[in-house]
């Protein structure tokens, strides 16, 4: 995919709430507007933990819905 395609999809937010199956509540933080989102495959790999309150990269899909945690900053 190319990079500019991505780097439209993509938003920074803090995740609100920790839901079962690795499922989080982010709150974004350019319309304020919370989305469900899941972690990403390389996060899940790796253990990264993230916690209430981590300010998160999120890759939002292009046909609304969820949205996937690819980093935690």
């Amino acid at each position: 995919m190319p990079q500019s395609k991505t780097a439209d999809l993509e938003r920074t937010g803090i995740v609100v709430e920790s839901l079962p199956n690795i499922m989080f509540r982010v709150k974004l933080d350019s319309s304020g507007e919370e989305i469900l989102s899941y972690l990403a495959g390389k996060m899940r790999l790796h253990r990264i933990r993230v916690l209430v309150g981590d300010k998160v990269l999120l890759e939002l899909e292009p046909y609304g819905g969820k949205a996937r945690i690819i980093k935690r900053l």
